[in-house]
């Protein structure tokens, strides 16, 4: 199997896109629960995700069968706008969503190495293989906190990593993050790539291309997990 052995759905705009992701986020959350009786979903931060969480946080769902956690965080305090857990908070455990319950990454309050085994204790407990993970894709190739030349990527990527949670200080970054494995993330039931916009679709392409991982961490996902991805992007104008 080759990286481009992966689903692509294609949408007209974002809104579309949006409604497009929530439904089938909806659908294999109904399967995990209907298989096991219980569900987990692990979702990405950015701007991307905010109408995707509007749209499933209303969904028709045995949302406290849900666990929602999410692939990477920042270390900085949950009221932060820079905290993915309040994007979650605010955005996705919202409506029927409300009834979810969700495993945070940070805590900001603890030392790093006590935070790092905290949060790796929150992930352990959760159901696995995850039934869901929605990724998005930065410019730079990077996805979850996965960083091109980050210190720690190889370990971090590797589906068969030690650690479910991983330390991630990436280039240039005003602050640590912590980051789901390779263990947690490429080993999901069911992972899906968001991508909007020209500058997002020419980085995808370029991921595509022969190259290392390390300079493109997307290319783990694109080629370690291509059975299991399906690519939701918008059209190219």
């Amino acid at each position: 199997m080759t990286q481009t052995d992966f689903r692509r759905r294609e949408f007209a705009d974002g809104e579309q896109l949006a409604q497009g992701l929530a439904d089938w986020t909806a659908e294999r959350l109904r399967e995990g629960i209907a298989a096991r009786g219980a569900a987990l979903l692990i979702v990405s931060g950015g701007k991307s995700p905010a109408r995707f969480f509007d749209l499933l946080s209303n969904m028709d769902l045995d949302w406290p069968r849900v666990a929602i956690t999410l692939a990477d965080e920042r270390r900085v305090a949950d009221d932060s706008p820079r905290s993915n857990a309040r994007l979650v908070r605010e955005r996705l455990l919202q409506n029927r969503a409300a009834a979810a319950s969700f495993a945070p990454l940070a805590d900001i309050r603890l030392p790093a190495d006590q935070e790092l085994a905290a949060a790796s204790a929150r992930i352990a407990h959760l159901p696995s293989p995850a039934d869901v993970v929605v990724l998005g894709m930065g410019d730079d190739g990077h996805t979850a906190s996965w960083f091109p030349a980050a210190e720690g990527l190889a370990d971090a990527i590797d589906p068969g990593a030690r650690q479910l949670v991983a330390p991630i200080v990436a280039p240039d970054a005003p602050e640590p993050r912590l980051t789901l494995t390779g263990r947690v993330l490429l080993r999901a039931k069911a992972i899906a790539l968001e991508i909007q916009g020209a500058e997002k679709l020419a980085t995808f392409a370029t991921a595509l291309e022969s190259g290392p991982e390390e300079a493109m961490p997307i290319r783990a996902v694109l080629r370690r997990a291509p059975d299991r991805l399906t690519v939701f992007s918008t059209k190219q104008a």
